[in-house]
């Protein structure tokens, strides 16, 4: 396919009554042409390249400003660096902006790639490693007749008949950015070869899972090993980086029959990322059990451990959980970051009116307070940096956690193990022998659990700890059920904090649109009073993999213990009345925590339903 060359103004040598890009324009693309003797046959103009021909298409797709492309060319100059890179050195424009730029220009859609969306087998069969980097693209889509192909440089020789040969379909050619090219070559083709060269040893039987077992693989040297095993470590090392790459919370191992399903869970939400053969799943999972210290020969029994990985210059851990079904052993892997799950009070999302409310709980010196929420709606972390917050030198700190989730020096961690007997109850006992000046619970799951942790707070001690109900004042009632007296609950209890997650909208795209009749019905607005405001959302970019979310942040229930739900709990009353008197006296629900951090730009309304409810 021929490069398309950069059109010329007719006649132009940049004459006085040209606007000012196009003398630029003009300037930079005209090149002096080398004398030609006679008979001599023209010289073809040649094409312009991505890295020094591209200030002119940036100027004419007005990206930039005449004098900005004048400060890039000096840069490239001086400091002997493509016009891309000065391009975003100087913050001009990013790489995202030039891909468009040079995609509008020859013609071509720009599309961003996310990897989540890749399928293995269409980015690496067909189309080899080598020659995907030696011209710089990758497969992205395939149907029966077309394949869709992406590259960064639109104007270097593009090899469509070879790609038509070797995969027999017509081509589709698109632009995207180097870093995205680049990023997916690396690691797709990389993991590739992984699964195919673990692949073939393994069904040659020259890896065993005893092979795996070596001590060498736990301390990650692996040059005393059989060569053969290296694939199974590079592939769950490929899969591990891709995880923290894509800040993942959980990383999925689902065997079917034939095939390992590989999932992740970002920002809530699970994404299916490969596809491994069963049989590498199988070395995989021992590689797993193997570094996370569990049983390789227990197949038939649930087993939980953890990995510690250094991931540029970070520790991070990984708490690791296995689980046999119909087709193998199921593995979850758990990323715990000390970077999101050690916050600030200030950070974790409460709104300001609740903030003073929340602070008030945590300086009270004894009592119980209560984080309630399902699985993964962020009770950790709000326990975890709690007791940051508090943790002094002159304070004993004690932890009891099924499993301890992340290690932290500062803390007194116990794990729970009922096999031997160490159950919350148990160990809540021994702590309480162990002079703790704060107690954290991580779940009051019984009634002799309830009935020590209510005994740790009347006798001088500050106690946290979780409860699996849906909102704040079902977890007053949750105590009565656990057999606590009502007078212990009003003289014990400080207050009570329910809580969920909701995506944030990331922003480097965030934009301002006007809320619909539907979102108003979602408010229960008038629409024409909402039509006073603006909202906000993200159209999709490179840092949020086109989801327009990056992150998520908590929305609180904060219900404190009054003296009116005192006397409601007094009477056993249910939970219907204490969360009307609790509404009455200021809190808000979870779904109006909600609403707020829509009309505040944090989150939307499609957010704020699938959390909240409608």
């Amino acid at each position: 396919m021929r490069a398309l060359a950069v059109p010329r103004h007719p006649g132009a040598a940049g004459g006085a009554g040209d606007p000012a890009w196009r003398r630029v324009y003009n300037r930079l693309v005209s090149t002096p042409s080398p004398r030609r003797r006679a008979g001599d046959a023209p010289a073809p103009s040649p094409a312009p390249t991505y890295t020094t021909d591209i200030l002119p298409i940036l100027v004419a797709q007005k990206v930039l400003t005449a004098e900005q492309a004048e400060r890039v060319g000096r840069t490239t100059r001086l400091n002997s660096v493509p016009a891309e890179q000065a391009v975003i050195q100087l913050a001009m424009a990013n790489e995202v902006q030039i891909a468009q730029a040079v995609a509008a220009h020859v013609g071509l859609p720009y599309v961003k790639i996310n990897p989540l969306d890749l399928d293995l087998d269409v980015v690496t069969k067909g189309l080899s490693g080598p020659f995907a980097r030696k011209h710089g693209l990758v497969a992205i889509s395939k149907t029966e007749t077309r394949i869709t192909v992406a590259v960064y440089n639109p104007f270097a020789p593009f090899p469509e008949e070879d790609i038509k040969r070797v995969t027999g379909l017509d081509v589709d050619r698109v632009v995207s950015t180097r870093s995205d090219v680049e990023t997916v070559n690396k690691g797709f083709y990389d993991l590739k070869k992984s699964l195919s060269t673990a692949e073939r040893e393994l069904t040659q039987s020259r890896i065993s899972t005893v092979d795996l077992g070596n001590q060498e693989f736990l301390s990650g040297e692996n040059k005393e090993l059989d060569p053969a095993a290296a694939p199974v470590v590079k592939a769950l090392d490929h899969i591990l980086s891709y995880a923290f790459e894509q800040r993942a919370s959980d990383i999925h191992f689902e065997p079917k029959r034939n095939l390992t399903l590989v999932r992740l869970r970002i920002d809530g939400i699970l994404h299916d990322v490969h596809l491994i053969p069963g049989i590498v799943y199988q070395a995989v999972v021992s590689r797993i059990k193997l570094l996370s210290g569990l049983n390789l020969a227990e197949k038939r029994r649930p087993q939980d451990g953890r990995i510690k990985r250094d991931q540029a210059g970070r520790e991070i851990e990984l708490r690791v959980s296995t689980m046999p079904t119909a087709f193998g052993e199921k593995a979850v892997l758990r990323i715990f970051d000390p970077d999101i799950l050690l916050k600030g009070i200030d950070d974790l999302g409460l709104s300001a009116r609740d903030v003073p409310r929340f602070r008030d709980f945590i300086a009270r010196p004894t009592g119980i307070i209560l984080v309630t929420g399902p699985t993964g709606s962020g009770k950790t972390t709000t326990l975890y940096s709690i007791l940051k917050h508090l943790s002094k030198p002159e304070v004993n700190i004690v932890t009891i956690e099924d499993p301890i989730e992340m290690v932290f020096e500062d803390f007194n961690q116990v794990a729970v193990r009922p096999q031997i007997e160490i159950t919350f109850a148990s160990a809540l006992r021994t702590v309480l022998r162990q002079d703790p000046d704060i107690i954290m619970i991580g779940e009051i799951r019984d009634s002799e659990t309830a009935d020590h942790a209510v005994q740790a707070a009347l006798t001088g001690h500050l106690v946290l700890s979780t409860l699996h109900t849906n909102d704040a004042p079902a977890s007053v009632t949750r105590l009565l059920d656990l057999g606590v007296p009502h007078f212990l609950i009003t003289t014990t209890l400080i207050g009570v904090l329910a809580q969920r997650l909701v995506r944030e909208i990331c922003t480097h795209c965030t934009e301002e649109y006007e809320p619909t009749a539907d979102e108003a019905s979602l408010l229960r607005m008038n629409p024409e009073k909402l039509k006073e405001y603006k909202f906000r959302r993200g159209r999709g970019c490179l840092h949020c993999r086109q989801t327009g979310y990056s992150g998520r942040t908590g929305i609180f229930e904060v219900l404190p213990m009054t003296d009116k739900v005192r006397a409601l709990v007094t009477t056993e009353a249910a939970a219907q009345e204490i969360f009307k008197a609790a509404r009455e006296q200021g809190m808000r629900t979870l779904r109006e925590a909600a609403i707020e951090k829509v009309f505040h730009g944090v989150t939307t309304t499609t957010e704020m339903v699938r959390v909240a409810g409608k």
